[in-house]
């Protein structure tokens, strides 16, 4: 069973003493876009990303800097160096040695720059969303560029059951030749009104679901009904063989 979940904007790159490191598996290509990156303007980049001048100018730095060989004290483990919502759930840096290496192996990072990611992998700082359009050999669209990379990448690895922690925005970039069983668990606030998911709620609790599945070693569907963290409960009436559905009242 592998656990995919999305990355994040926001960013931290204190470095991190005693962990274990690893490469990323798509380094090469990840290198090809970076170089074509590195030759947008920022204004292509602030049209591109949607985002203010001063994030683009950040971000232009940043693909400057991208090197095909980087010093490590200007990269940081994936699982580390990612900050959002998800990971504010992940809460990794509350593994222990043991739980990373499950973690390596059970747990992928889904990237527009990297394809798939690994928690120990070393990366570089980027922004650069999959559902953000760049022109490349393969198309227009970064769902061009990986094609079936990814979604080959994460089967070879599942051993038939990928549990869905992404945004619609990351999974989508699997492509349609998926074999692997796809399980999506969804998690619910009960407001005045009925069921609502709340965004930042939903992002930590996917987070807050890969962690109880690395920590409790959860290797079988079955076993992700268990998760109860933070008052969350699961559903066996709001779900079915491919959605599982958590709920909480709020």
């Amino acid at each position: 069973m592998l656990a995919v979940i999305s990355p994040a904007k926001k960013l931290n790159f204190d470095p991190v003493e005693g962990v274990a490191d690893s490469a990323p598996i798509f380094q090469d290509r990840a290198n090809e876009l970076a170089s074509l990156a590195k030759k947008l303007s920022v204004a292509k980049l602030r049209d591109m990303m949607k985002i203010s001048e001063d994030l683009a100018k950040l971000n232009k730095e940043r693909f400057m800097a991208f090197s095909d060989a980087p010093d490590p004290r200007s990269t940081k483990q994936a699982g580390f160096a990612f900050a959002g919502d998800t990971y504010q759930g992940l809460q990794i840096e509350s593994f222990d040695k043991r739980d990373l290496a499950y973690a390596q192996d059970h747990l992928r990072i889904l990237s527009g720059l990297y394809g798939v990611l690994r928690p120990l992998d070393r990366i570089q700082p980027y922004r650069l969303e999959m559902g953000r359009r760049i022109k490349t050999k393969a198309g227009e669209t970064l769902y061009d560029f990986w094609g079936s990379q990814i979604g080959t990448e994460l089967d070879a690895k599942a051993n038939g059951v990928i549990v869905n922690l992404a945004s619609a925005e990351y999974f989508k970039s699997t492509g349609k030749g998926l074999t692997s069983q796809v399980i999506t668990p969804a998690f619910k606030e009960e407001r005045e009104g009925g069921l609502k998911m709340i965004g930042f709620f939903a992002k930590k609790a996917r987070g807050m679901m890969a962690r109880y599945m690395v920590k409790n070693r959860i290797d079988q569907i079955e076993g992700l009904k268990g998760f109860d963290e933070e008052g969350y409960g699961f559903r066996a009436d709001l779900s079915d063989d491919t959605q599982l559905v958590f709920t909480r009242k709020s």
